[in-house]
């Protein structure tokens, strides 16, 4: 199994809570790099890495064991952008780069009612990103040199965001041929 170092590409997580654009950033950043984007959510579903549904807050369980035994072969592999709003779970030595995604309560409150969310699921949203729960999830569960906060409330911060990754991802290559 290859180690961080052996990767020649690197595995980034893009993480926040939901609503940020993890998913949009992600796509892009993948279209932008060529990295390989790992939607979890979709395999969580496809490969059955939940214990049932949460049907008050109408999403999954996660198995987190069976998750992470899901994906450890593609992730030792290197090439990854991984998408999902939480993060304590991954084994540290997946990734290169960690990025916290960010927005504004008055921004992020009605993008997750544009989605259908119930009431109590925008209200703990909410009440997430205005506790940081992600980012401070983040800053304890890996090493705080490759945790990034960076702001999603609009189009131009998420182009300029991926164009920041980006510009990560060729030094990154650079530094590892």
């Amino acid at each position: 199994m290859a180690t961080a170092a052996d990767r020649k590409l690197p595995n980034i997580l893009i993480t926040g809570t939901p609503g940020t654009g993890k998913t949009t950033t992600s796509e892009l950043l993948a279209i932008a790099t060529g990295l390989n984007n790992i939607n979890v959510g979709t395999i969580v579903k496809e490969k059955e890495c939940h214990e049932g549904v949460d049907k008050e807050f109408d999403a999954f369980i996660l198995d987190e064991d069976k998750l992470v035994d899901e994906m450890e072969e593609m992730m030792s592999a290197g090439g990854n952008i991984v998408d999902f709003h939480s993060c304590d779970f991954f084994p540290e030595r997946w990734f290169d780069l960690i990025v916290v995604l960010r927005t504004y309560n008055e921004i992020l409150y009605p993008r997750l009612e544009s989605r259908g969310y119930k009431q109590h699921k925008i209200e703990e949203n909410v009440e997430a990103e205005i506790m940081q729960v992600v980012l401070e999830e983040a800053r304890e569960s890996y090493k705080p040199e490759i945790v990034i906060e960076l702001m999603s409330n609009t189009v131009e911060e998420m182009e300029s965001n991926v164009n920041r990754i980006e510009e990560w991802v060729e030094n990154y290559k650079a530094n590892h041929q």
